[in-house]
């Protein structure tokens, strides 16, 4: 076995020998559940605690008797943010009879979005992953079932624009981006929000692995000089660049970063919460350990006679580990239902995904309704700000420039 492939597999019973086409076993009544992420790679930082998010959740769904009578195993491969083992892993988990994947990666996901067609396997990317995506009937097997790149980039603008006094025109926005796929995805978005609000944008971007990017603030905060700055950065770069902008005197109320430069973690690295104080982040789950479910997860720990994860500590990527595990066993369940209490197959899951409707998880889930035609959800997103030593809410979940997303969409559509 490759030394990259870790299999994880969800406390609470024994494993069983899959059918290759996919179905759960009727005599052990259990669904396997396909998950990736990176525990050992440039982004561990982000995989581990979501990882450790996803298994907690369906650990909890198990102690409870599972999913209408099916108990769920987890497969998960860590693919280390690396794209031949995430292709490889994938092929295991379809072969051990995953009936959904939780992908991890952007450049991972395009690998991979033609064989979960061939296959008929959803697979999941929330919060990463190609946001043309959205549109269902192109993309019938992938499901974002978050804000993707294009409503946190749509996001991001409508929070720059009431920050500036609601109005964007004559404005400079300064964007900070990873140099790769993920990095470039919003940047339609950008263009298109720019032309309709009229305010002047530039580009700055950061070469993998993000770790050097001293240049580029100098010549954002020294030259540019902008109003506002959206930063969409990953794995060590975000802490990088706190620290840089700090250090220029650019005032951290002024930035705002995607999904991926919010964490706990992040704001540690950059000198901890009294240097990032007014650090805005957009978030596509809630962050914090005081919602429901998080408490019935560190019950189960208590009942266990166990201590609960260190991995909570992070609760911004712990949280959305328990966002994807719950989008993943609501499908399911609506799935099993559906299908007269059988268990599902890979198709039969895309049908409970699409029937997934007022879904809140207690308000750590914006309200989710996906659609044969959204697969997003709505691309609800929420700020919170780094004030007085916590990630505090700004506001409720919300929806950036909407009617622009929904021409890009159609434009891009167009082009093939």
């Amino acid at each position: 076995m490759r030394a990259w492939l870790k299999v994880g597999v969800a406390a609470g019973f024994a494993a069983a020998t899959m059918a290759a086409a996919g179905l759960a076993s009727a005599q052990n009544k259990e669904i396997v559940l396909g998950f990736q992420t990176d525990r050992t790679g440039a982004t561990a930082n982000i995989g581990v605690p979501l990882g450790t998010g996803y298994n907690d959740y369906v650990a909890l769904v198990n102690s409870k008797g599972g999913v209408e009578g099916f108990k769920l195993k987890v497969v998960e491969i860590d693919n280390e943010y690396k794209v031949p083992p995430a292709v490889e892993g994938y092929e295991r988990q379809k072969k051990e009879g995953a009936v959904i994947i939780g992908l991890f990666g952007t450049p991972h996901t395009q690998a991979l979005t033609a064989r979960l067609v061939e296959d008929k396997i959803p697979g999941t990317s929330p919060g990463f992953g190609s946001a043309m995506s959205r549109d269902g009937q192109k993309y019938p097997y992938l499901f974002p079932m978050a804000a993707s790149y294009w409503s946190q980039m749509a996001g991001g603008l409508q929070f720059a624009k009431q920050q500036l006094g609601g109005n964007l025109k004559g404005k400079k926005i300064a964007y900070i981006m990873y140099d790769n796929p993920a990095g470039k995805e919003p940047l339609p978005v950008l263009e298109a929000i720019a032309k309709q609000e009229g305010f002047d944008f530039r580009v700055f971007a950061v070469p993998p692995p993000g770790v050097e990017m001293g240049a580029q603030i100098l010549d954002l905060t020294q030259r540019y000089r902008p109003d506002f700055i959206i930063t969409h950065l990953f794995g060590r770069a975000p802490s990088v660049s706190m620290k840089e902008l700090k250090r220029n005197g650019y005032p951290m109320r002024k930035v705002v970063a995607m999904a991926w430069g919010g964490a706990e973690a992040d704001i540690e690295a950059a000198g901890g919460y009294a240097a990032a104080e007014g650090y805005n982040t957009i978030q596509f789950a809630g962050a914090g350990n005081e919602f429901p479910v998080v408490r019935e997860i560190l019950n189960m720990y208590s009942q266990q006679g166990k201590e609960p994860p260190k991995d909570l500590r992070s609760s911004v990527m712990y949280n959305r580990g328990v966002l994807t595990a719950a989008i993943h066993v609501e499908g399911i369940r609506n799935a099993i239902k559906a299908n007269g209490g059988k268990a599902p197959t890979g198709a039969d899951v895309k049908k409970g995904f699409e029937n997934i409707s007022g879904f809140t998880l207690g308000g750590l889930v914006p309200p989710l309704k996906i659609t044969p035609e959204d697969h997003e959800g709505g691309g609800w997103v929420k700020i919170y700000q780094v004030k007085g030593g916590a990630l505090q809410p700004v506001g409720d979940w919300y929806q950036g420039f909407p009617a622009v997303l929904e021409q890009v969409l159609k434009n891009e559509a167009a082009k093939g």
